[in-house]
Formats: C-alpha cells, sequence, structure tokens
C-alpha cells in the first residue's frame, strides 16, 4: 500500500513553532530576552515517501516566516543594597544605581522633572542626581546628564539591548542625625514585583523611572532599585569634672577631677591651639579655666603622656583661636586657664586618664560658692570640630558667722573689759532740776541712741537683735529700716521681735533704740539697756552693746570748814570773825573708758554761789566775802571782790570720772 503526505502533518508542525514565538515574545518573565526584536523565524517542512513499487519520492512545504515582536523591560540595581555607614553633617555621600535594558530592542528610559524620580527617606537630604555618561562617579557638566535640578522630564540616550547607564545620587546627612538612623534611596517607585521590583508594567507613579517606546506588545515597564545607609554615632565627647560639694574653708584647696571620654563609635582628632607652642599645639583637649576667687594652687600632679600649657589671657578670649599658651607655668595669680592635652586621637569608647587639678581659694567672702565648669574640643570623622562641656560643680564656701555691735560709727569699739561692755552713754534732761543726789526724778526721760550693726564674719548674713538687759519699768523701742518694734512696754518684755539686719560681706548699718526712763529712778546713776545682736549663719556669734541713760551725770558735793583764830572759843568753832571755807566738788558720774564709746563730758559747767536770793542761803546776810576763791581746773571766778555776794565759776568742760574743786572763804560778821 502506498504511502500518502497528509497536509495534517505540516500543519501541526506549523503550529508548534508558531507557539514558540509568542513564548518568546511574551514569557519575557520566565525566559531570558536574547532574540532581538524584527528577527524573522522561518520555517519550511520536508517529507520523503515511497509508492510501494520501489519509488522513493520528496516535497516540501510552502515556507513560514515569524518576524519577532518589540518588547520592553527594564531593571535597575541594586535592590536593598547599601553604602559605608555614614555620620551626622557628612556630606557628598555617593549612592549610584545600573539602570539596564532588559527588552529586546534598543529603547530609552524616562526620568522625571526635577528629580521627582529619586525617593528619599530618613535624616538626610538630596545633593544632587545625575547619569553618569563616562562612568567615573563625578558630575561633569556638558557631559553628564543632570537628573535633580531638570524642569522637564529627562531622556537618556538610547539603551541597546542588555545595556545600561549609572546613576549617581548625592545626598547630604542632616547634622541633626542620631545613631541607628537609616537612610534610604529609591530609584523608582514600583510597588510590585518584589523582591527585584523589576519590569512592572508603568503605571505612571510619583517616582517613577521607566521605558520610552510604546510600540512593544508589553508596554512601557518600569523598574525600582534601593540603597540605605545607616548613621553611626561619630566621635562625640563627654566631659566629667567632679569638685567637693563643701562647705570648705577660706584659704584651703578644692581638687577638681577632670575626664575626657568618645562615646562616639568614630575615633576623635586633633584641633589645634592658634597661639601655642610648636609641638603642643595640636591634640584633643580638656581646657579648664581657673575659677573666680581662687588661683592656680603650686602643687600639681598630673598624669603621664598628658600634655600641660597654661593661658594668662582672658577668659573671654576664644580658647582655640585668640587665647596665648605656654608650656612655662606663669605667675600662679595670673593664670586664667590650664589646658589638658589628652593625646592626637581619642579612640571611639576610650577615655583619657582622670586628671586633678588643684586650685587656690582666694576669695575672703565665703557668700558665694566657687563654681567651675570647663570644656573639651577635638575633631569628627569629616573634620567638624566637636565640643564637649562639663557640669558645672559648685562648691561652698564655709560661711563663718560673725557681729560687731556698737555705738554709732564704732560697731568694734572695746568697753572696759572687752567688746560686749562698750557703750554709748546720753543723759536725760527733764525731771532731773533741783534734786539732790539720793534723790528721784520727777518725770519721765526720753533718750534715743543709734548703734552701729557690722557684718564681721566671711559672708552675706542676716542678724537678729534682742534686749536681754533694760532698766526697771523702761519702755524701749527698736527701729530697723524705719520699722519701729516695741520691745519693752514699761518694764515688760512683749515678745515682738525685731526686724532683722540683712548686711552684705563687711557692710554696716544703724539702727535706732528709744529708752523711757519712768519717774522715781535714782538722780546722777546710769541705766544699762543691753542690745546684743546675733550671726544668723553661726547663731554663737553675738555681740553686746550697751546704751546708757544717765539721770543728770554732774554731781555738785558742798563741804565747809570753820578757821577760828579770833582767840574766842575752839579754832573750829564758828564766831564772829572766823573764817568759814565752802568747797564745792563737782564730778562727772558717768562711765569712761574703753575705745570707740560713747561718753558723756559736760562742758560749760556754770556754778553759781548766790548768798542773797537762792533759798536756803542766807550767808550773805551774816558773813562778808573774802577775796582769793578758787577753781582746781582752773575755771573762770566772777564776783571775787570785797563787797561780793554773788561768785560764778565756769568750767569749760568736765571729762568723765574727773573732778574739780570750787572754794570760796567768807567771814562770819
Amino acid at each position: 500500500m502506498n504511502k500518502k503526505f497528509s497536509p495534517n502533518i505540516l500543519s501541526r508542525a506549523m503550529r508548534v513553532v508558531a507557539l514558540l514565538v509568542i513564548i518568546c515574545a511574551f514569557g519575557i518573565e520566565a525566559l531570558a530576552q536574547n532574540t532581538a526584536a524584527g528577527t524573522q523565524i522561518q520555517n519550511q517542512a520536508s517529507a520523503t515517501y515511497s509508492d510501494g513499487g520501489g519509488g522513493s519520492y520528496s516535497s516540501v512545504s510552502n515556507t513560514v516566516t515569524v518576524t519577532v515582536a518589540q518588547v520592553s523591560g527594564l531593571t535597575i540595581t541594586p535592590d536593598a543594597g547599601s553604602v559605608p555607614n555614614v555620620v551626622p553633617g557628612q556630606t557628598g555621600v555617593n549612592f549610584s544605581f545600573t539602570v539596564t535594558n532588559t527588552g529586546n530592542f534598543s529603547d530609552q528610559v524616562r526620568f522625571l522633572a526635577s528629580g521627582a524620580s529619586v525617593n528619599l527617606s530618613g535624616p538626610a537630604t538630596l545633593s544632587a542626581a545625575w547619569i553618569d555618561v563616562n562612568g567615573n562617579g563625578t558630575y561633569e557638566s556638558g557631559t553628564d546628564v543632570d537628573i535633580k535640578s531638570n524642569g522637564a522630564d529627562v531622556l537618556s540616550s538610547s539603551l541597546a539591548q542588555n545595556a545600561s547607564l549609572t546613576v549617581v545620587v548625592v545626598v547630604n546627612v542632616n547634622a541633626g542625625a542620631t545613631g541607628g538612623n537609616t537612610i534610604n534611596v529609591q530609584l523608582g517607585d514600583t510597588a510590585a514585583g518584589g523582591p527585584s521590583f523589576d519590569n512592572q508594567a508603568a503605571d505612571s507613579s510619583a517616582h517613577e523611572v521607566r521605558t520610552v517606546a510604546t510600540t512593544s506588545v508589553n508596554g512601557m515597564r518600569e523598574a525600582r532599585g534601593d540603597r540605605t545607609a545607616t548613621v553611626d554615632t561619630d566621635a562625640q565627647l563627654q566631659l566629667a569634672l567632679t569638685a567637693p560639694a563643701g562647705p570648705v574653708p577660706l584659704g584651703s584647696t578644692i581638687a577638681y577631677d577632670w575626664q575626657l571620654c568618645n562615646t562616639g563609635i568614630r575615633a576623635a582628632s586633633a584641633v589645634t591651639l592658634t597661639n601655642a607652642p610648636a609641638g603642643s599645639n595640636s591634640g584633643v583637649f580638656i581646657i579648664a579655666p581657673i575659677p573666680a576667687g581662687t588661683q592656680l594652687d603650686a602643687t600639681q600632679s598630673f598624669p603621664g603622656g598628658v600634655g600641660v600649657l597654661y593661658s594668662t589671657s582672658p577668659l573671654s578670649n576664644n580658647p582655640l583661636t585668640t587665647a596665648v599658651w605656654t608650656t612655662t607655668l606663669p605667675p600662679l595669680a595670673s593664670v586664667t586657664r590650664v589646658a589638658f592635652n589628652v593625646g592626637a586621637t581619642l579612640a571611639a569608647g576610650a577615655c583619657s586618664p582622670s586628671i586633678t587639678l588643684n586650685v587656690k581659694i582666694t576669695t575672703t567672702d565665703a557668700t558665694n560658692s566657687i563654681l567651675e565648669q570647663g570644656d573639651a574640643y577635638a575633631k569628627n570623622t569629616i573634620g567638624t570640630q566637636i565640643t564637649a562641656q562639663s557640669p558645672q560643680r559648685q562648691t561652698l564656701l564655709q560661711m563663718v558667722g560673725s557681729v560687731l555691735n556698737g555705738p554709732q560709727n564704732a560697731p568694734g569699739a572695746i568697753g572696759p573689759t572687752d567688746n560686749n561692755d562698750d557703750y554709748t552713754n546720753k543723759s536725760v534732761s527733764t525731771g532731773i532740776a533741783g534734786i539732790a543726789p539720793g534723790g528721784a526724778t520727777t518725770a519721765s526721760g526720753v533718750v534715743t541712741f543709734t548703734n552701729t550693726l557690722q557684718n564681721s564674719g566671711n559672708a552675706n548674713d542676716t542678724f537678729t537683735l534682742a534686749v536681754p538687759t533694760f532698766p526697771a519699768g523702761s519702755t524701749v523701742k527698736v527701729t530697723v529700716n524705719a520699722v519701729q518694734t516695741v520691745v519693752v512696754n514699761n518694764g515688760v518684755a512683749t515678745g515682738n521681735a525685731i526686724s532683722p539686719v540683712s548686711l552684705a560681706f563687711g557692710a554696716s548699718a544703724d539702727y535706732q533704740v528709744e529708752v523711757t526712763l519712768p519717774s522715781g529712778k535714782t538722780v546722777l546713776t546710769g541705766y544699762d539697756t543691753v542690745i546684743r545682736a546675733t550671726s544668723g549663719n553661726t547663731n554663737t556669734s553675738t555681740n553686746d552693746t550697751i546704751d546708757r541713760v544717765y539721770t543728770g551725770f554732774v554731781q555738785l558735793t558742798k563741804t565747809a570748814t570753820v578757821n577760828n583764830s579770833t582767840g574766842v572759843g575752839g579754832p573750829n568753832d564758828a564766831v564772829p570773825g572766823a573764817v568759814i571755807t565752802f568747797k564745792i566738788t563737782y564730778t562727772n558720774v558717768s562711765s569712761s573708758g574703753g575705745t570707740g564709746c560713747v561718753t558723756l563730758t559736760a562742758s560749760n559747767i556754770v556754778i553759781t554761789e548766790d548768798g542773797t536770793t537762792n533759798l536756803p542761803n542766807n550767808w550773805a546776810t551774816y558773813t562778808t566775802h573774802v577775796v582769793g576763791a578758787t577753781d582746781s581746773l582752773g575755771g573762770t571766778i566772777t564776783g571775787d571782790v570785797a563787797s561780793s555776794n554773788v561768785l560764778t565759776d565756769t568750767i569749760a568742760s568736765l571729762a568723765p570720772g574727773a573732778s574739780g574743786d570750787f572754794i570760796f572763804k567768807r567771814q562770819i560778821k
């Protein structure tokens, strides 16, 4: 039986070829796109057969031609890539991407206007982006293509099948970025097709990168690549300072302990002191000012390997750029700063040796504490100067309260014994006229004293005043800063608190004391009111002063002696012709002694002897004057004539405790 060619065989073969072409054209996700668009795939079938009688035959089909269609494709790499870690403030960080035409024909790539194809997140700003035409990583105007500042979409040059271009994206890390932050740069933004996010149908999204040709069977395609950088904590300084809290005595030494640590994960490097000796001027520095109220102590012991420099420049000068430094120790009192060079670098996580700086307290005022605060200087890995400031440490000074309380303008007055019995003497002028010694006053009297209080301690202080001693029956009022307080009323303490007196270190203030003596007080007597001041800083520090009120202070004592030389009677018999000698002793009975106390000096004392009118005097009637009156202190006597019945003796002044005698004679008629 003869075999015949069947057209069905050829038809089935052609269908297989056509199916393969379609798979090549549309199965781009599964098969490599190696066949270029426009390639013609031809197929012609052939067959052989026989006629059963020994004859052989052959046959061919018609030729079928299939042309490969345009298929677009695009990839951007890397995906989930990274760049070396960055630090805050770092600029010019490059993120590079490779954009590849994976279609089967030459195509262009579209980048959106104004850099929109770059999607940046994290603590950074976009600095530049370009197509790196020559691949050298540096933007060259006229060669490379700017895709950041482009006002319109940018099309790349035509990319052949499987050809690539490089895109460089440059960012600046924010100075405020912190360790552990991440910065992500995406070129393109397709959300489909993970994990590679390549060769996806373009959807006109906000940050897309896509192909340009519209004739491909699968339309325009887009892709996405991304890279991430992690922010490291750059070199970071931390300056520790410890100091005694106090209180410490004036004149003692304060030890300050300094230590500098790098808490970042990058090394710190050196800065330069502009006006320091070469060889000592570069390093990582701790700069410690000498606190106000102190000076550099003569005794120091610094760790080995730590360089030490001194400055006498004012603290207002910038320590790095304008302060002048020396390695030679200047006079201690002139040093304003000490710089410690702890090395050319300070490794990440490392600390300098602990450095002790001793200063001596020179202030005499303990009111204000001693304050210290220093700074450290270095550079980080991007060459930026970094600083650290220590905590401010306060050292209290030992405040020793002390008070002087005395007469006006003489708070340090000394009495007969010490500075607790200094005094101010004054006298009443009422209720004493015509009262003989030993008699009582006939009216009350008011005297006002002004005392001065001085802060003699070593700090500002607030003082309290009290009246522990006062005359019986008296009323005492104390006035401080125009506020009057009744402390004693008619001999009874009221319990009222006197306004406190606040005084700065070394300052003084006046206050007033008003003393009212009742009537009935013995004349020619001093009555004491004691005012006690107490320090608020040291309540065991007190000082007393006495405000003493006299009820008159010049005492007159008269005596008479008879000298009888008439021959009648005895030598002291008062007979006609005998002479009576009258002596008036005048005495200032007020207290004296001490230094700075206020005493009572009697002045312009006029003693009058009138034998005619001043009852009970009647001696003018029965006696005649004997010329020759005298005053032991040189007083001026008038009326010393034979016919006189009235004499006066004027004494210019009489000091406390002093006395004199006025003597005149009369002959009995």
